[in-house]
């Protein structure tokens, strides 16, 4: 058990994620783990860290009355998430009489760097798992307004210049004839495009230079999806 070592982003991001269900170390009051646990962090834990800095913050409260909080305050390793590696040092005193009688000298630094392994390997799965949720992909719908010369312009082969431009991020939709006013009518049509990968001024670009069929083109509306 354990949170590693609370002084580090790595054991206040373990303490953050152990704390996302639970107001208390232990139990459902304020007891001497939390005392135990809040002594071992050096300060307010960053705002990113929101159910570890909201723990904090509570137990901070608390400080004139610690003291009498209930329970038994016990080593910092006797808490957190079972999964976790106690690096903190405080199994060495359950081991002490052991350590008295040991014929064949210390394997503390083997333990050591098997905890320290133990933890790496622990921050690289969690790392992992982060990179692995896709990221938001920000989208807007748009309707533009491709008008002709005039009322001589082929418009189905307008559209299907239109519809002609692929690029990644590009999906184009529905689309209608509008009159505009003697004899004329514009072609409007949907598509909905990846921000970062598609903008306007490309559409515009590219559709205007179909310059046989297309006069201008104009943006009807533009929304965030």
């Amino acid at each position: 058990m354990g949170f590693g070592d609370l002084k580090t982003p790595a054991g206040l991001q373990v303490l953050n994620d152990y704390l996302a269900d639970k107001s208390y170390i232990e139990g459902y009051v304020p007891s001497q783990a939390d005392v135990a646990v809040f002594e071992a962090v050096s300060g307010p834990p960053p705002a990113d860290l929101c159910h570890a800095l909201r723990w904090y913050n509570h137990i901070k409260s608390y400080e004139k009355e610690k003291a009498s909080l209930p329970g038994v305050k016990k080593s910092l390793g006797k808490y957190g998430p079972a999964s976790v590696e106690d690096t903190t040092g405080s199994g060495a005193a359950d081991a002490k009489d052991d350590d008295d009688i040991d014929l064949f000298g210390s394997d503390d630094e083997e333990e050591s760097e098997e905890a320290k392994r133990l933890r790496e390997e622990r921050l690289a799965q969690y790392e992992s798992k982060k990179a692995k949720k896709p990221a938001v992909v920000a989208k807007s719908s748009i309707l533009l307004d491709v008008k002709p010369w005039d009322d001589e312009t082929d418009m189905a082969k307008l559209e299907e210049c239109v519809r002609s431009i692929q690029a990644d991020g590009l999906v184009w939709g529905s689309s209608k004839l509008v009159p505009v006013g003697y004899g004329i009518k514009k072609l409007q049509i949907q598509c909905v495009v990846e921000d970062d990968k598609v903008g306007t001024d490309m559409l515009e670009e590219q559709i205007t230079a179909f310059e046989d069929y297309v006069q201008s083109m104009d943006v009807a509306a533009f929304n965030k999806i």
